[in-house]
């Protein structure tokens, strides 16, 4: 006789059909403007640092945008998986400073440098555990700062939204 157990944790990603990561970057800038998530990034930044003040934003949408950029960063995982059936190799033209962001020449050519390079630094786990403590300091006032280092991560996941936001502009040229 088969048991059958109730799973009570939430999966998101548990879904019959198989997805890729650019489809559901694609999905994250379709609910997200690169310009308003990277505000909203900062925001929660500079409040989570602040040690007087909280945001003032609805708990609600910053909970919702910190599950999105949470499924952000397994979609950019999941490029990096893969990068052997995706590239995104393009030669660099004249392209101004303003265009390139954060984002350096080479990484400017190849957006999944960006990617390799903030998964070898930290972990989908880090990555998450960075998001929650960012957004829990961000709600309220408290005495003590992370203990971690919270600017290598959010520089990160700052170049991965223009990183991704390139590669989707790429991918609909073809």
């Amino acid at each position: 006789m088969k048991k059958n157990r109730t799973d009570f944790e939430t999966r998101l990603w548990a879904v019959r059909r198989k997805h890729s990561g650019v489809q559901f970057m694609e999905t994250f800038f379709q609910f997200n403007d690169l310009a308003a998530s990277k505000k909203r990034l900062t925001s929660i930044m500079n409040y989570a640092v602040k040690r007087d003040s909280w945001i003032k934003e609805d708990p609600s949408v910053i909970f919702q945008f910190r599950q999105a950029i949470q499924s952000f960063i397994r979609a950019g995982y999941l490029i990096t998986l893969k990068e052997k059936k995706w590239a995104a190799n393009t030669q660099l033209e004249d392209v101004s400073p303003l265009a390139l962001g954060l984002l350096s020449e080479k990484e400017y050519q190849n957006p999944l440098l960006v990617f390799k390079k903030a998964f070898r630094e930290y972990s989908v786990q880090e990555f998450d555990y960075f998001m929650s403590g960012m957004v829990y300091f961000s709600m309220g006032v408290y005495d003590n700062l992370p203990e971690r280092n919270i600017i290598s991560p959010y520089i990160h996941l700052t170049k991965m939204l223009d990183a991704a936001h390139l590669i989707l502009e790429r991918r609909g040229k073809k």
